[in-house]
Formats: C-alpha cells, structure tokens, sequence
C-alpha cells in the first residue's frame, strides 16, 4: 500500500505538443465530416497530439502504461503531423490503417473500457476503408 502511496507522487506528463492543423489529416485530406468524427472518437486519443487524458490517467501505475502507449501510438501513426509525411510515407500509413480496420485490430479492444463511442460498426469500417483507398489514389495521383 505504501508504495502505491509513493508512486502516485510521479505523475505523468499530459501536456500535448502544439497543433498545426495545416498539418493535419483532417485539414489536408478535407475529410468529410461523418469521416471526421469518427476518425476523432476512434483514432485521435492515441494517433494525434490531441489526446484526451481520461480520469485513470491520474493514478500510478495505470497512467504510465497509458503514457506509454500514446507515445507508441503517435510514433507509429500521427494524425497531426500527417502532411510532413513524404507521400509515399502518408501513402503506406494509410495502407496500413486499412489493414487494421478491416482486421479489427484498432482501435484496440482495451481502448473501449471508458470509450465505447469509440469502437467502429461495420458501417464506419466500410466507410472508412473506401475513404482511405480514395485518400491513397488521390496521393498516388499527386506523385504523378
């Protein structure tokens, strides 16, 4: 007990890097708005400097798995600085967010504890997997 008393005296670090939403995925891309939101309740909090800190972000040693995982996230996949991604870096990002939706693979099924908005019907994977294919043929086209 003790030592959980100790360890809540080492919090983590909740500030987000700043936006530039000329950078952003959302903004470059001129993502619909249904596309969007969905985007947002599903992705942002781990793959954007956008991240909503739930209340057990707060308590050791929770919040330091949680911490980790963002950092995880956003070094695999940033949303917010999507546009200094070479294309064909942006281009393979999105192949591979086409993959993990359709393996159902993310969002991650731990992420829905406290965030059951976020998980994705088939309809939004649908959705989303045809925005993306489009986002990749319009880039690819772009390179030409």
């Amino acid at each position: 007990m003790v030592a959980f008393v100790i360890i809540q005296f080492f919090p983590i670090d909740k500030t987000n890097p700043p936006v530039n939403e000329g950078m952003d995925f959302l903004r470059i891309k001129n993502t619909p708005e249904n596309i969007a939101n969905t985007i947002k309740t599903s992705c942002y909090d781990c793959h954007s400097n956008e991240t909503k800190y739930p209340w057990y972000s707060s308590i050791a040693p929770s919040s330091w798995f949680l911490k980790n995982h963002i950092n995880e996230g956003r070094k695999h996949l940033n949303f917010s600085i999507f546009a200094t991604y070479e294309p064909k870096r942006q281009i393979h990002k999105m192949e591979e967010c086409i993959e993990m939706i359709e393996k159902k693979e993310m969002p991650l099924e731990s992420y829905y504890v406290g965030h059951q908005d976020a998980k994705l019907t088939d309809q939004q994977r649908k959705e989303l997997v045809i925005y993306l294919k489009k986002q990749i043929e319009d880039t690819q086209i772009k390179m030409q």
